[in-house]
C-alpha cells in the first residue's frame, strides 16, 4: 500500500533539468572549458550538485576555486533564463497538489535547498509539500538510494509504501534501489534517459491511474 510520495523537481514538475545543462556548459565555457551538450547531459542529469561540481573538478582542476562559486556562475544564468519563460509543468504540479490531499509529499532533488524553495514559491505549492531534500542533505547523489531512504524516514514510512516520479535515469535507478515504486516522465522533446527500470513509463503525468496502484484520492486537512 502506497503511504507517501516522492516528487524529483528538475525535469518532473519544472522543465529545467535541459536549461541546468545548458548553463553548466556555458559557465564552463566562460572559463575556457568546451564541452559537448551530450558530455554535459551525463555529467548534469539526475545528479546533485555536490557530484557534479566533483566531477567537473576531476574534469577541469582549479576551475571553480569551489562548488559555491560554480553554484552561483550558474544559477545567475538560470535565473535570466526563467524571467522570460514559463518552465512549470503544469501536469505534474497537478498531480502533486491532489496527491498531497491526502498523502505526505516530499521533493527530492540534487538541487540545493534554496533553489528547491525558490521552485516552491514560484510553482505555489507551499502548502502542499511537507519535506524536502537538497544536494546539502545527503551523499553521495542519485543513483545511490540514499536520498530516497532519508525521505522515508522523515515521512514516517517503510521505503516500500513509497511512490516515486522522477525523470532521470540516475534518478529512476536510485529510487528502484531503495526499494520503492517508480513512475518515470518521459516527455516528448526532451533527451531520452534509459529509464527501463522503472514500473511505469509516461509521457505525461496526467496519465497516471492512482486506481491502478491502490490510491485513493480523497481529503485531509493540510
Amino acid at each position: 500500500m502506497i503511504k507517501a510520495f516522492i516528487f524529483d523537481l528538475d525535469g518532473t514538475l519544472l522543465d529545467s533539468e535541459i536549461l541546468w545543462v545548458d548553463v553548466v556548459g556555458e559557465a564552463l565555457k566562460k572559463k575556457g572549458c568546451v564541452m559537448a551538450q551530450s558530455d554535459a547531459m551525463k555529467l548534469v542529469y539526475g545528479m546533485a550538485w555536490s557530484d557534479i561540481y566533483r566531477n567537473v573538478e576531476k574534469m577541469f582542476p582549479g576551475v571553480y576555486p569551489g562548488i559555491e562559486e560554480m553554484q552561483k556562475a550558474t544559477e545567475d544564468m538560470y535565473y535570466e533564463i526563467v524571467k522570460t519563460k514559463d518552465i512549470r509543468i503544469v501536469s505534474s504540479i497537478n498531480l502533486l497538489e491532489k496527491l498531497s490531499v491526502k498523502y505526505p509529499v516530499a521533493i527530492v532533488s540534487g538541487s540545493t535547498r534554496e533553489t528547491i524553495r525558490k521552485a516552491i514559491k514560484f510553482m505555489k505549492i507551499q502548502e502542499h509539500v511537507d519535506y524536502v531534500l537538497g544536494s546539502e542533505d545527503y551523499s553521495p547523489g542519485k543513483p545511490d538510494p540514499v536520498c530516497f531512504l532519508l525521505a522515508a524516514k522523515k515521512m514516517g514510512v517503510s521505503p516500500d509504501e513509497c511512490m516515486v516520479f522522477e525523470d532521470s535515469a540516475a534518478g529512476v535507478n536510485g529510487a528502484k534501489a531503495a526499494g520503492m515504486i517508480c513512475i518515470a516522465l518521459q516527455r516528448a522533446g526532451r533527451p531520452k534517459q534509459n529509464v527501463n527500470q522503472a514500473d511505469e513509463i509516461l509521457s505525461d503525468l496526467a496519465g497516471f491511474s492512482p486506481e491502478k496502484y491502490g490510491i485513493i484520492l480523497d481529503s485531509r486537512e493540510k
